[in-house]
Formats: structure tokens, sequence, C-alpha cells
């Protein structure tokens, strides 16, 4: 009857024969592409004249397809061809948040904050290993047995972390961060109760009075995301540098300078730190600097550039509670290999950073900016810092997600003399102590 008949006589399962199938029409296909043809057409235009050939491919392998499986694997032999295999289809859901691949036969994706496991998979390892370079090579890194580590990102902004054999011990396994082409606005944030319009304003009034912000947190808190929102406060007239591992930030201004670390080659040469990219920044007259997340040395050029005129600068960095980020920054700043006083030390702290924002992803899901702190100066040799505005936990709810409500602490920022120098008039009554917001 049809060939796809004949295999599951031979006791090949119609998913098999479907897979063999579209390995079949996938390599003819390749065969008869004309690349230098290919190079000079259009994207789009590109994908129907292929979606034709593949379609005549099709009738060539006499098969009795529905219309709905012909669709569905002319679609698979496109994405195996152009775009990224089976994640394509992971990747079109806009629901999901993360995708994790755990070899090539177990691939997870959290939905709202949930985790489960997807029926998508890749034939093989080295189906999986050629999807992953097919994603590096983009960016122009690479990833082998040399260097089986990898960090890169896609199209959209998704960031995407690589590991492979032999560190990988049961097949690669890949992440990926989504973004997506259109990233969470302020207005999405306020909808989803991660913050108040009370922190939104004071926080507006930071970025334009030119205060330096730490933004904390812990994987997945959505610290990017938050970096990307207050940076929308920034005008059109500031000099931006921005610097990154894997460039993922999408600042809406026209006056960007984005500059992305480099890995070492073949040889173990030729790799370029965050730390020489901040000293080189100094160098391009920035008049804020954004740090995607300091990870290590490039801490302490950060400082000095916050205290020697790049005021209103951000970064992020991984830690639980705002006085934990601080801490962080210390040892940071140790890893930079100068000998320093704890004293002098935390005096260049206290002197460069104004607000630590501390973002955290809570039970069930909900990512919420739990704290906004003010670095007050030092008393004898301990950072002074105060809450303005805190979340506060009270319990879950029957689906399991974190229950609790934002306050006002009723203190009055000592910056507030620096926001009205700038032209920015906060009202008082948003300093009053009270409970802002229930969820």
């Amino acid at each position: 009857m049809a060939p796809v008949i004949d295999n599951l006589s031979k006791g090949k399962s119609s998913q098999q024969a479907f897979d063999e199938m579209k390995q079949r029409i996938h390599h003819r296909l390749i065969s008869k592409l004309d690349l230098n043809r290919v190079g000079e057409m259009e994207g789009e235009r590109l994908r129907r004249e292929i979606r034709t050939v593949v379609e005549h491919l099709c009738d060539s392998e006499n098969t009795l397809l529905n219309r709905s499986e012909r669709d569905r694997l002319v679609d698979e032999v496109l994405d195996e061809t152009f775009g990224l295999g089976p994640l394509e289809l992971l990747l079109k859901d806009s629901t999901i948040s993360d995708i994790l691949i755990n070899g090539p036969k177990n691939i997870y994706v959290e939905r709202k904050g949930k985790m489960e496991k997807t029926a998508v998979e890749f034939r093989d390892n080295a189906h999986l290993l050629q999807i992953i370079d097919r994603i590096v090579s983009k960016v122009g890194r690479r990833v082998d047995e040399t260097c089986p580590m990898v960090d890169a990102r896609l199209e959209d902004g998704s960031r995407v972390n690589a590991i492979i054999p032999p560190l990988a011990l049961d097949g690669a396994a890949m992440s990926i961060r989504r973004f997506g082409s259109n990233p969470l606005k302020l207005e999405d944030l306020l909808n989803y109760k991660a913050f108040t319009p009370e922190m939104v304003m004071l926080l507006e009034g930071a970025m334009k009075a030119r205060l330096n912000i730490i933004i904390s947190g812990g994987t997945g808190s959505g610290k990017t995301t938050l970096l990307n929102t207050l940076s929308s406060f920034i005008g059109n007239h500031d000099r931006i540098v921005t610097i990154e591992d894997a460039a993922e930030l999408q600042l809406q201004q026209d006056h960007v300078v984005r500059l992305e670390t480099r890995p070492p080659n073949i040889e173990g040469k030729g790799q370029v730190t965050a730390t020489d990219l901040v000293k080189n920044c100094l160098r391009m007259r920035p008049e804020r600097i954004i740090i995607g997340e300091c990870r290590g040395a490039e801490a302490l050029d950060m400082l000095q550039a916050m205290n020697t005129g790049h005021e209103g600068s951000m970064t992020t960095l991984h830690a639980n509670t705002p006085r934990d980020a601080l801490g962080r920054l210390e040892t940071m700043i140790m890893m930079a290999g100068f000998e320093m006083p704890i004293k002098a030390m935390r005096t260049q702290i206290a002197s460069a950073i104004n607000l630590v924002v501390q973002a955290n992803r809570l039970q069930g899901g909900p990512r919420k900016v739990t704290h906004i702190t003010e670095i007050c100066g030092m008393e004898n040799d301990v950072i002074v810092m105060q809450d303005i505005y805190k979340y506060v936990q009270d319990g879950i709810d029957e689906n399991g997600r974190a229950r609790g409500r934002f306050i006002c602490t009723g203190v009055r920022p000592r910056c507030l003399d620096r926001l009205e120098s700038a032209g920015v008039k906060l009202p008082a009554s948003i300093f009053s102590e009270r409970v802002m917001l229930v969820d």
C-alpha cells in the first residue's frame, strides 16, 4: 500500500517511519539546493520556494499521508533545514519561559512557573549536537571536546547555555532562558503584581536622578527583565555602554553601544573578559554603564566607574537578600587580586551604590521585587542599609502559589534631596507606613 505500512509490517512504529521519511526528504533536499542561489534570496521568499520543493519530494515518496501529516512533515523538514529542528515547535509557544534539555530524549519546559515534560525529542545525541552547533556558530562561538561549555543567544535575545560530553554524561544538555521578541514591559509587571505603582515612582525617579542601582536576585528571578524595564526610564540624550557575556539586554534608547565578552580560541588565546571591556568602555565617554551581570573581578572596576562620574549605572548579581548582595560584591572585589582593607572596600561600596533592588522567584512561580533598599553610608565598619519597600509572604494559596503583601516601611529615603535637586518631586504620601497591596 505505502512505505509507511511496509515499515509497520517490519515492526517499526508509525513515528519511526515518519522520522525516517523526514530524514530521507531532508537529505534529498540538501543535495538539490543551489547554495549560491540560496544565499541571494530573502528569508521568507526562500522558505516559500523551498516549501514547494519539499512538497514535490513528498509526492515522490508515494506515501499515503493525510493533509495534516503532510503539512507537519513539510514544516519539520523546513525547521530541520533552516531552523532549530524539534526546538522550533517549543520556541513558537509564547507561554514557555524556559526550555531544559537533558539529553536527546528528555526535554522539559516551564509554563507559568511549573515544570512539565514534553513529547518533543531529538533523533539522537548527534542530532542534538548539530542543533547546538547551529545556535552557537551564529554568534561566533564554538562548542567541542576542547571547549565543551558555551554561552550563546538566540535571535530574539533568549539566553542559551550548553554543555556536551565528556562533561555531560548522559548526552548534551542545554538550557534556554526565553525573553521573546516582545519582552515584558512596565505595564505587564504591574499587572503581574511584581511591584506596586509607588515602587515604580521611586525607581523611575532614581533613574532620572542618576542613582547607581544594583539588581540582586537568584537564578530565574527576573533580574534581566527588571534591568530592561528600569533602563526604559533613561532618556535618549545619554550615551549608554552595555557589557554582557551573552548579549540579551534590549534597550530602546538611540545612543547605545553594546559590548560582548569573547571566550578563548582553540589555542587558549584571544579571551576578552568583562574586566577588559569595563576598562575599555571608560575610554569611550560613556555617561551610563550597564553590566548585564557582575560575576567576578569586573565588580571593582564597575564600582570605581560609579565613583568617578559615571552615575546612573546599573548591574545585576546573584544574591538572596540585599545584605547578601553587598557580601557578594566584597567577594568579587577580592577576586580582582588586590589586598584591600575591609573598611576601605566597604567605604567604596557605600559611596558607589545608592539602591539595591531585590528580585525573588517565590513558590509556585510568581516573581516579586521583595526589597527596595537604600544604602545610607557607614557606621564603623558596617554598611548601613534601610528598607524603603518590601514584600512579606504570608503563605501559599490553593494553587500552591505564594501570597503576601507589599509594605511601605515609612522610612523617608535619604536620596530624596538628590531626586529633588534633579527635578524629580515625589509625593510624601508614597512613603507613609502602610500595606500597599495584597495579592
